[in-house]
C-alpha cells in the first residue's frame, strides 16, 4: 500500500500537493479545480476521504501484485509448453 502511495507522489514526495497528477486526481474526484489545489485543500481532502484513499490504495497495491505474479507466468520466448 505504501509502496503504492511512494509511486503515485513520485517527483513531489515532500509537496505532493504540487504533483500535477494528484491535483488532477482531486479535480476529479471532489470538483474543486486542480489549480486551486494547495496545501491545505489537499490534506483537507486526504483527511476527509481517508477511509476512502486507504481503500483505493489497497486495491492498487492488490492490483500491482496481481499483475507483477501474472508476468512470472508468461512463457519465455521460444517456450512451447503449457
Amino acid at each position: 500500500m505504501l509502496r503504492v502511495a511512494w509511486r503515485l507522489a513520485r517527483g513531489y514526495r515532500l509537496t505532493p500537493w504540487r504533483s500535477p497528477y494528484l491535483c488532477w486526481r482531486i479535480e476529479t474526484y471532489w470538483g474543486i479545480h486542480a489549480d486551486r489545489v494547495g496545501f491545505a485543500e489537499f490534506w483537507k481532502f486526504v483527511w476527509i476521504h481517508r477511509v476512502e484513499l486507504a481503500r483505493y490504495l489497497r486495491w492498487a497495491a492488490e492490483q500491482e501484485r496481481a499483475s507483477r505474479d501474472a508476468g512470472s507466468l508468461l512463457l519465455a520466448p521460444g517456450d512451447d509448453k503449457i
